[in-house]
């Protein structure tokens, strides 16, 4: 198990500041967390995309953080991730996948790790299904830590849904028992914020979706029978977003080189 800590730990108490942002494309969200309380106050994005990086920086510099980790949730199909744009304007920031997914970043992280922004951590946990290098950041456990804890669960788990399991390594036995071994084992108040939501929501928990998941509440062969039958055509940006987000979403510069 590794430490990643770029802000020296401070006698101040630790304060979340959480925004969570959207882009309407690929209807994925972006999610910023920082350590207010900190002195520095570090700050890290997870999932940001590449069409919206001056955004999510704009209001990074607004509110006075310094981001120090931009991280994916997995290797996606529908975006371009925006952690080499990031990586680029902003010097130190060093970009986190993990070691599963065999994509180009600074850091790669396997289960167990814990990645410190300030005096809060994100906890690793390995969630592979949709691919094979799926990882869910869970706010850590502790009095010093934020509760209810926090699942940023990207593709493997979504709000009443799941992500699909037919490419990039995906299988629906592996995210069948991700969600239910390291999701849906935490806290019943735990928030599910996912990489994305075409419905309009927003949030759920663990509660919610351990009643009423229409997909992950059912048993494990009637699962695999409707995941199997879904025939979903491929994401339109797959044949570009792939092979981008392997080399931290700087595709072009790669090719130009």
């Amino acid at each position: 198990m590794a430490t990643f800590s770029e802000a020296k730990l401070a006698e101040a108490s630790p304060k979340l500041l959480f925004r969570q942002l959207f882009e309407k494309e690929s209807s994925t969200y972006t999610y910023l967390l920082a350590d207010v309380g900190h002195p520095d106050k570090p700050a890290l994005l997870v999932d940001p995309v590449d069409s919206t990086v001056e955004r999510d920086l704009k209001l990074v510099k607004e509110l006075g953080l310094k981001v120090t980790y931009a991280l994916n949730t997995h290797c996606h199909a529908d975006h371009v991730t925006g952690t080499g744009l990031i990586k680029g304007k902003v010097p130190g920031v060093k970009s986190v996948i993990s070691k599963a997914s065999t994509a180009k970043a600074d850091l790669h992280v396997e289960a167990g790790d814990k990645i410190f922004f300030g005096n809060l951590f994100l906890e690793v946990r390995a969630t592979p299904g949709h691919t094979v290098g799926c990882v869910t950041y869970v706010t850590g456990d502790g009095p010093d830590q934020p509760q209810p804890r926090m699942a940023f669960t990207g593709d493997t788990l979504l709000i009443r849904g799941c992500g699909r399991t037919d490419f990039q390594g995906g299988s629906s036995q592996l995210l069948y028992k991700s969600v239910h071994s390291q999701i849906f084992t935490l806290p019943k108040d735990t928030f599910i914020y996912p990489a994305h939501d075409y419905k309009g929501f927003t949030v759920s928990t663990v509660g919610e979706e351990t009643q009423f998941n229409p997909r992950l509440t059912k048993d494990e062969f009637a699962w695999t029978l409707f995941i199997t039958d879904l025939n979903l055509p491929y994401p339109k940006k797959m044949d570009i977003a792939v092979p981008a987000n392997l080399v931290c979403g700087l595709q072009d510069l790669v090719n130009n080189v």
